[in-house]
């Protein structure tokens, strides 16, 4: 006798492992794209979508071209910002010592310090 579990054995989310012979699937082409470090990436588009001119590649990062011969050259690394330096790029040391000054009197007058 069975336990009344119709999907017993199967996960939920589960798909089958062949396609569904009742679709088919889009169809697609290949284009290559090709990095500075000579990585050679398939990557597959809908047929009637435009290819775009540069794709990031999926084993070095940098940036790949349809061009073989004339890769397109390396991202140019800028060094590491801390949140401070974006701050005193935006502020000067006057507007930092007044938005400070405006903090302190908040604080102390919700403590009750004058």
């Amino acid at each position: 006798m069975s336990s009344g579990s119709a999907i017993r054995g199967s996960r939920v989310g589960s798909s089958p492992m062949r396609p569904d012979e009742r679709s088919e699937p889009a169809p697609r082409r290949e284009v290559v794209y090709f990095c500075a470090a000579g990585h050679a990436s398939q990557i597959k588009f809908a047929a009637e979508a435009p290819a775009p001119e540069t794709w990031d590649c999926p084993r070095c990062g940098q940036p790949a071209g349809l061009d073989g011969e004339n890769p397109p050259g390396r991202l140019r690394v800028e060094p590491y910002k801390s949140h401070l330096a974006y701050v005193k790029e935006r502020r000067s040391a006057e507007d930092g010592a007044k938005i400070l000054a405006e903090a302190l009197a908040k604080v102390r007058q919700r403590r009750g310090e004058f």
